[in-house]
């Protein structure tokens, strides 16, 4: 049986380098397509989950998360993006990483009829997650990273009941937009 996540925390937190490895092999995949979906940019993407990990390191004893490890880091990144966009907003840089998606799946030939069908679906969804509102948006992307309502609660900073409420509006929005 493996370590939770907080036993993991606790023993890179007492100086164990390799727990780091453990925490980011376990979080790689799931973090980074948080970030990746919150930017729509894989560079900044990367670099955004990287400083993620260095704050796993930098943290002190008073960052120590309260309700999980992954609600924690998860909220770390989420802060991150925050500031990210912020910032290049003041700079008056934007990206249109839809645009250069559309332009690939034209480019590349289709495949069998089948694989053809599930890429339009998975283009719809992603459109149609991509016209919610940011609430919205950040409620669908950290549960389909796995994270109960609780975690999404604390990565977001608001109350259970938000997350319930918002997870009603997503499905209600998403199941309108996916039947046009």
């Amino acid at each position: 049986m493996q370590d939770s996540d907080e036993a993991v925390w606790r023993r890179l937190r007492g100086g164990d380098i390799t727990a780091f490895d453990v925490l980011y092999e376990r979080y790689e995949r799931p973090l980074f397509g948080f970030i990746r979906a919150q930017t729509r940019d894989t560079l900044e993407a990367e670099d955004l989950f990287h400083d993620a990990f260095l704050a796993v390191l930098r943290a002190d004893d008073a960052s120590t998360p309260l309700v999980s490890f992954r609600a924690w880091l998860f909220q770390v990144a989420r802060h991150l993006c925050m500031n990210r966009s912020r910032s290049r907003k003041r700079e008056g840089r934007a990206f249109d990483e839809v645009a250069r998606d559309g332009a690939a799946l034209l480019a590349s030939p289709p495949p069998g009829e089948e694989l053809l069908l599930r890429r339009e679906r998975a283009e719809s969804l992603r459109s149609a997650v991509e016209r919610l509102p940011l609430a919205l948006g950040e409620v669908y992307r950290l549960r389909a990273s796995g994270m109960s309502y609780e975690e999404v609660a604390c990565v977001l900073e608001i109350p259970v009941g938000t997350v319930k409420s918002r997870m009603n509006d997503l499905v209600k929005r998403l199941r309108e937009e996916m039947a046009r």
